[in-house]
């Protein structure tokens, strides 16, 4: 069955860095887009990045400049590097493919 599992988050002060990992199993993932979205206590899910198969990529316009989704078929992972991060960046970061949803990792940003 296809299972995405994510990793990276933690605990980081504002102007950080992290790097969050998606190692995507049971399809083929380089015929598939895949997403990140995160999600902030009290508010909606959100979608932070997106990669087509062939590598284009959209954001939100809020990490716009600053976050990065790529992509290594060869190791199945999709990765966001998440860069000059903000107090508003906190939140559970999910990545999603083919309709599944990882369990999500925990970004927060505090000093």
């Amino acid at each position: 069955q296809v299972q995405l599992v994510e990793s990276g988050g933690g605990l980081v002060q504002p102007g950080g860095s992290l790097k969050l990992s998606c190692v995507v199993s049971g399809i083929l993932i380089s015929i598939y887009s895949v997403d990140w979205y995160r999600q902030a206590p009290g508010t909606q899910r959100e979608l932070v990045a997106h990669i087509t198969p062939a590598g284009t990529t959209n954001y939100a316009d809020s990490v716009k400049g600053r976050f990065t989704i790529s992509r290594d078929n060869d190791k199945k992972t999709v990765y966001l590097q998440m860069n000059k991060l903000k107090a508003d960046d906190t939140a559970v970061y999910y990545c999603k493919s083919a309709t599944k949803w990882g369990q999500g990792t925990q970004v927060t940003v505090s000093s």
